[in-house]
């Protein structure tokens, strides 16, 4: 049975800061968390706020691309999910489907190329196709990278890339002396990709929640109340306003 949603008019959108694209961290991170509550607040059923949190998403790809960010990598579906409600894990994974076939003419007239980190061969079919699909069309693309990580855990990526490292020592395609924090980096889904400057946490929450645990290592945090359907480029433009003011030191001593 289909559930139908109500339509949500949207909140005004706040006043940005102005913002400088010389300090701009070239890769973002995002858990969008508060989905489930923002459908509470209101009564509604929880995959409405899934719902609504795809209007967010554009919004913030398009902000993304407008303060030229290089790489924005979104928390969509963690290996833990799966211990939700069957018919809201269905939900969920019909929305990259959906989403992308709404906006992916968007994406593309933005020069956004569209990737996936996680294991998508547990994924269903329908899930699958849709993001192979939106990679296809947009691997030509050379502006704003979107990593979607589906069905993705910071323990699971850090295991298999551990695996596939001791296969090559096995098959002699690597030795034991070459191992180091660069070599191990190339067996994540993220190889060749900068660690993420700023990881920007929405719905008031204050943890990782297995999201990419080896790449944070040295990433500004920012934390916000704002539940991820009612976020904003101008919440997003404030994230990097502060980003821009912090003084990163990599474990060495302030300049």
């Amino acid at each position: 049975m289909a559930i139908k949603l109500p339509f949500i008019k949207s909140k005004q959108a706040k006043q940005s800061p102005e913002i400088s694209t010389e300090n701009t961290p070239k890769h973002i991170a995002i858990i969008m968390d508060g989905n489930g509550r923002w459908a509470k607040n209101r009564g509604l059923v929880r995959v409405a706020g899934h719902k609504e949190g795809l209007s967010s998403l554009m919004k913030i790809v398009k902000a993304a691309v407008k303060y030229e960010v290089e790489i924005l990598t979104l928390y969509a579906f963690s290996t833990e999910n799966w211990k939700r409600p069957k018919s809201e894990v269905e939900f969920i994974l019909r929305l990259p489907k959906e989403f992308l076939e709404i906006y992916l003419p968007d994406l593309i007239a933005n020069n956004v190329r569209i990737n996936v980190i996680g294991d998508m061969e547990k994924l269903p079919e329908y899930t699958r196709e849709a993001v192979q699909y939106a990679i296809d069309r947009t691997q030509n693309n050379d502006g704003l990278q979107v990593n979607f990580a589906l069905n993705y855990g910071g323990r699971h990526e850090i295991i298999q890339a551990m695996k596939e490292m001791y296969t090559d020592l096995l098959d002699t395609k690597l030795t034991i002396d070459k191992i180091d924090e660069q070599r191990f980096s190339n067996y994540l889904y993220t190889a060749q990709m900068p660690e993420p400057d700023l990881l920007i946490r929405t719905g008031g929450e204050k943890r990782l929640s297995n999201f990419l645990l080896w790449q944070l290592a040295y990433t500004e945090f920012w934390f916000t109340d704002v539940l991820w359907p009612d976020f904003q480029e101008a919440d997003f433009s404030l994230a990097i306003d502060h980003f821009q003011q912090r003084n990163r030191r990599y474990g060495g001593l302030s300049n």
